[in-house]
């Protein structure tokens, strides 16, 4: 069964240094994190919830978006990120391995005692960023072995194809 990674969106871009130095907008933050997560899902083999709250929003009902390993829920005015959270906690199979992105105590004591592994915002963005970089060295790795006919090549051809690659041709 696929592990379940549920993610308080809000409390993660809080905790996120690189947002806050950039300075991005709360809607750039979301997207960046929902895009990072996206990656990480997929790489990683986690089904992701990330959820922001909408509290204090003027909206009537929650809204639900799905993209691949991704799910983006917007809770409904009056309903925290939290609430949502420990509900599909409640939800969840205790077969099924629950983990839980947040830095919020309170939160992390409720989701502990509901067999959730807590991960702590920085945490998770360090496991993200560590995560890229792994993928990184597996597409370099796979772009090398994928081109064996360049290694057959004659060596001033490899050069001076090389060479154009890099633009100095």
């Amino acid at each position: 069964m696929t592990p379940l990674l549920i993610v308080d969106g809000y409390n993660i871009i809080g905790q996120w240094e690189k947002a806050a130095k950039e300075n991005w907008s709360f809607e750039t933050s979301r997207d960046k994190l929902a895009h990072m997560l996206a990656e990480y899902a997929a790489f990683e083999g986690f089904e992701v919830v990330l959820v922001f709250d909408g509290l204090y929003s003027e909206r009537l009902t929650r809204s639900c978006e799905k993209q691949g390993p991704l799910e983006i829920v917007f809770t409904r005015h009056g309903e925290s990120a939290d609430q949502y959270i420990e509900r599909l906690a409640d939800q969840t199979p205790r077969r099924r391995e629950l983990l839980v992105a947040t830095s919020d105590n309170v939160e992390q004591t409720v989701v502990l005692g509901r067999g959730a592994t807590r991960i702590p915002a920085r945490e998770l963005i360090v496991r993200m960023s560590q995560s890229r970089k792994r993928q990184s060295g597996r597409i370099g790795d796979t772009r090398v072995k994928s081109f064996p006919v360049f290694e057959r090549l004659p060596k001033d051809v490899r050069e001076t194809l090389e060479r154009m690659r890099l633009g100095k041709e």
